[in-house]
């Protein structure tokens, strides 16, 4: 019998890839997705701890189901508390919501038939760290589309101090070279052209290699990755700077399926608050990094996250920030206020940092990213770039895709190019996109988009 399947997932791409595999787990059980909770026999809430009032928005959500469980006349609902939020307060979950019918945490959603069949006569918590890799007991996933996630990396062992990641995802894992090998194999033969690798801390990878000899870094795995025939377009998300070594930076110099972006966090530019969240690195060794990644590969992009108003930042540390902002010049980046996260060293640290001052101090920030990501987007108005076009747009006849540097471009096109990398001429910049028309030439390669450097030096100038 066919049943129904809602998952509203929240935060990173991570936790997209897990309610993807979630899904999986329970196909063979008969269910199939519904975009409707109201019309769902088991609804999961896949939910994320880092950003600000995390648990608050999943008690609030909680509560707008409770009623669709309570008003259903037919069969039962099961409403279950998935990710993050779940390991770090599951008995919380369970006291303050009586009708949550499962609390799982991120590693264990390969278990979920069994909390599934469990749940019909006892509440169900599962939340500690099983022996077993989770990976080993999913199964074989395929894509409906050209671009899929391939989780290759789970965890963190770096306990930056304002991160709850170790916490809730365990220590570093790292699947091995065959495994990630032949998913990525299948997921081309079912149609994948583009795949981005994922992991909480994924340049951190070490799996274990085929000759079951010394392991493979991130770097080799991705030059045998482009040479699957099929696969066009390679990414990976989220870098840590501690851990970009030689070999992957020489990756981004010789392949050209690893495309010319990367998302590089180093939340802020002050030493003495770099020291304070533990990350590892000063300032002057990431604008090292920057350097010798942009020699390698001369029009890289990059991308970052910030933390304004860490405990005991100063208006020079926050100056600090600014300054290596304007070093480096993002085309795009991720802001946010310290927000404490509960068991994290850096939610009791003193002098905190009043609300007002992170307010204003982000809404500067905010205007120097706003202005970097705009001029680097100006910059490609009246060149030509290979998009993979993978959804219809909004408007009638519109066709919706990514740049090489994970840009939003949209074109007037025909459905039979769905699913294609073509060329476009940017003839216009949105607030959230591009716009292009088709060309009939070949367009340039990846990693040389002909904009002369301007790519990476959006300095807001």
């Amino acid at each position: 019998m066919t049943k129904k399947l809602y998952i509203k997932t929240y935060g990173c791409q991570m936790n997209v890839y897990d309610s993807a595999r979630m899904t999986d787990v329970l196909a063979p059980l008969g269910f199939v997705t519904s975009d409707r909770p109201e019309d769902a026999d088991v609804i999961i809430l896949n939910t994320c701890h880092i950003r600000e009032k995390a648990s608050e928005k999943v008690f609030s959500e909680l509560g707008r189901l409770r009623s669709v469980k309570e008003n259903r006349k037919t069969s039962p609902v099961i409403l279950a508390v998935a990710g993050c939020v779940a390991q770090a307060e599951g008995n919380e979950i369970l006291e303050r919501a009586p009708y949550v019918d499962i609390v799982l945490g991120p590693q264990t959603y390969h278990r979920l038939p069994e909390m599934v069949a469990r749940a019909a006569w006892t509440r169900v918590l599962e939340t500690d760290f099983p022996p077993e890799p989770k990976f080993d007991h999913l199964p074989v996933p395929t894509t409906d589309g050209v671009t899929a996630f391939l989780a290759v990396q789970e965890g963190c062992d770096k306990f930056c101090t304002f991160c709850v990641v170790p916490y809730t995802r365990g220590a570093e894992y790292s699947r091995p070279v065959t495994a990630v090998l032949a998913e990525a194999r299948r997921l081309v033969a079912t149609g994948a052209k583009e795949i981005t690798l994922l992991g909480q801390n994924v340049n951190a990878y070490h799996g274990t290699a085929p000759d079951e000899k010394s392991p493979w870094g991130l770097g080799r795995l991705l030059r045998v990755l482009a040479e699957i025939d099929g696969l066009h377009r390679v990414r990976f998300v989220t870098s840590h700077p501690r851990d970009v070594d030689d070999d992957l930076i020489a990756a981004f110099r010789d392949l050209p399926q690893l495309m010319p972006y990367l998302h590089l966090p180093v939340q802020a530019g002050s030493d003495r608050i770099l020291a304070a969240m533990n990350r590892g690195h000063t300032a002057a060794d990431y604008r090292r990094l920057v350097e010798r990644l942009r020699r390698a590969r001369p029009a890289l992009a990059l991308s970052g996250d910030f933390i304004v108003g860490f405990p005991d930042e100063s208006e020079v540390d926050f100056a600090d920030t600014l300054a290596l902002v304007q070093d480096t010049g993002y085309a795009q980046a991720y802001s946010f206020k310290f927000s404490p996260r509960p068991g994290t060293p850096a939610a009791e640290a003193p002098h905190q940092v009043p609300e007002p001052v992170k307010a204003e101090r982000l809404a500067r920030l905010q205007e120097m990213l706003s202005a970097q990501q705009t001029l680097f987007n100006s910059v490609f108005v009246g060149r030509e770039m290979p998009v993979l076009l993978d959804r219809r747009g909004t408007h009638s006849g519109q066709l919706a895709g990514r740049s090489p540097y994970m840009q939003a471009v949209t074109v007037t096109a025909p459905d039979s190019l769905l699913d294609q990398i073509v060329n476009l001429r940017i003839e216009r910049v949105r607030p959230n996109s591009l716009e292009g028309t088709l060309v009939d030439s070949a367009g340039p390669e990846y990693g040389s988009c002909g904009c002369g450097g301007a790519c990476h030096g959006a300095k807001g100038e």
